[in-house]
């Protein structure tokens, strides 16, 4: 049995290294079992270069027909697991066929790589790029080994961003404005505002401004949509007077955001809603969602 055991084991070590991997940024991502791991952090347009180091274990050899190096961007539909979709695919032949007896390097580069979209890992998606190393062999497995890295990709700030003013009403018992002082936000922004009771004619217990990320993936029957709650901020406890104002200051900062992701290559949207709630005494809700756009700034140096 234990000679069955020694036929299926790698009979190699593979390891990938990255050329800047001293002074390359590192980024937290989320793994398949909810672990976090450290990986590499790169954005479109980059060159990723490096190097594939083979070494055989001791006292073995590796016949192969030839090894190469694939860059993957891949999307995982969590109801179709499994099956990857790959929107960005460019590979590097490393070695023709051939036998390694010791330790073997291969420089690899991909030049200013196009990666559109973000690493992402969502409830029912999950979007990622692997460096993927396959050593191809005759009558037996192929051996591979991937490591995965992320990409962020950065916006200036907007030419164009407007104000959001919205009223809200009860006919005959609530009337409302609020106002956000702009419809789109990056991750580490303020969301300042207000809102104006013009008419209160129902008591009102408590009022509380939340954070929703709308995740929707695949489409016609197929189409899941998951909403989650990342925060929930009280601006008002007590009942309102006719005629006063309460002020809104939300720190974007503390909560997990991502950017808004439209149409992913057809797959996933992602999108951010601010819900305004507002709760009477007899614990009714009422509420107001309007949608915002968050993007990742791209600081100036």
């Amino acid at each position: 049995m234990n000679y069955l055991i020694g036929a299926f084991k790698s009979p190699c070590n593979i390891k990938v290294t990255f050329s800047d991997s001293k002074t390359r940024k590192q980024a937290s991502i989320k793994k398949e079992n909810g672990q976090t791991a450290m990986v590499y952090l790169f954005q479109s347009q980059e060159t990723i270069a490096g190097e594939v180091s083979i070494e055989p274990f001791h006292g073995k050899k590796v016949e192969h027909v030839g090894v190469k190096i694939e860059l993957l961007g891949q999307i995982e539909l969590y109801f179709d697991r499994g099956n990857f979709y790959d929107f960005t695919s460019l590979v590097r032949e490393l070695d023709v066929p051939g036998e390694i007896f010791e330790r073997k390097a291969y420089p690899f580069e991909f030049s200013t790589v196009e990666m559109p979209y973000e690493s992402y890992n969502g409830v029912n998606v999950r979007l990622r790029y692997i460096l993927k190393v396959t050593i191809s062999r005759n009558y037996v497995s192929n051996i591979v080994e991937s490591q995965e890295f992320c990409v962020r990709n950065y916006s200036p700030s907007p030419t164009i961003n407007n104000s959001i003013k919205m009223e809200v009403g009860i006919e005959d018992c609530l009337h409302i404005e609020f106002e956000y002082n702009k419809s789109k936000y990056h991750l580490k922004d303020v969301i300042i505002g207000k809102i104006y009771f013009l008419l209160v004619r129902i008591k009102i217990k408590n009022m509380e401004l939340e954070i929703r990320r709308r995740e929707s993936t695949g489409s016609g029957p197929n189409t899941y949509v998951e909403t989650e709650t990342l925060a929930k901020f009280e601006l008002m406890d007590g009942a309102p007077v006719r005629g006063e104002s309460i002020p809104i200051r939300l720190f974007l900062s503390p909560y997990e955001l991502t950017p808004t992701y439209r149409n992913i290559n057809n797959k996933y949207s992602v999108k951010y809603y601010l819900n305004l709630v507002l709760v009477d005494e007899e614990d009714r809700r009422y509420f107001k969602q309007q949608e915002i756009t968050v993007f990742r700034l791209l600081e100036s140096k």
